[in-house]
């Protein structure tokens, strides 16, 4: 297969088959090589624990991972990252000879930075459970490493299918302001107007 054909090949392949992705499931998605399976983390009141206290939770939750044997942890920004809105305004600010402009300028890229440091710590975590299509695991199976893991002091949920596309917008993408992922392109519109 030439070029040209790989290139026609990949235009008329979905999104879904690019990203490898055979179907969205419950809590999670299929592909070739078994079910990805994703529980939604948050650490339980960090702010008023000791260094110890955060360790510990770290701790728990490290052994947890290190028993289970098909499970990986992601960390995403949950929030917008303004850096290429910054280095706009610094190349502006350089280029800029009007003061009036240039004081414009300083204090939009201070707006950047507050929006930026008020919300530092809106990082996302998930763990990620792969099932074998060859194992003989259930909703039960799950249900139990849920249990463990708030055994560890953590809040944790499985997914939803809005959290599994939100999750995968943000990880393609870094798409975290849109709030509903229609399963269609136009499905939106269809539910409105119909």
């Amino acid at each position: 297969m030439n070029r040209k054909q790989k290139k026609e090949l990949r235009r008329r392949l979905s999104t879904r088959q690019l990203m490898g992705i055979d179907q969205l499931t419950e809590h999670g998605l299929k592909t070739a090589k078994g079910e990805l399976v994703f529980f939604l983390l948050s650490p339980d009141n960090l702010s008023v624990l000791s260094a110890d206290g955060v360790r510990n939770r770290v701790r728990a939750l490290t052994d947890l991972l290190r028993s289970v044997d098909a499970a990986e942890l992601l960390a995403l920004d949950s929030r917008e990252s303004f850096q290429s809105n910054k280095n706009y305004y610094q190349t502006r600010l350089e280029q800029e000879a009007v003061p009036a402009i240039r004081e414009m300028l300083r204090q939009n890229m201070a707006h950047l930075d507050d929006i930026q440091s008020t919300t530092a710590s809106a990082r996302e975590f998930a763990l990620v459970h792969r099932i074998d299509p060859k194992s003989n695991e259930d909703y039960s199976t799950l249900k139990q490493l849920e249990k463990r893991i708030k055994d560890c002091g953590f809040h944790v949920r499985m997914a939803e299918d809005q959290d599994v596309k939100r999750l995968l917008a943000v990880y393609y993408q870094q798409d975290v302001t849109t709030e509903r992922f229609d399963n269609f392109d136009g499905e939106g519109s269809v539910r409105t107007n119909g």
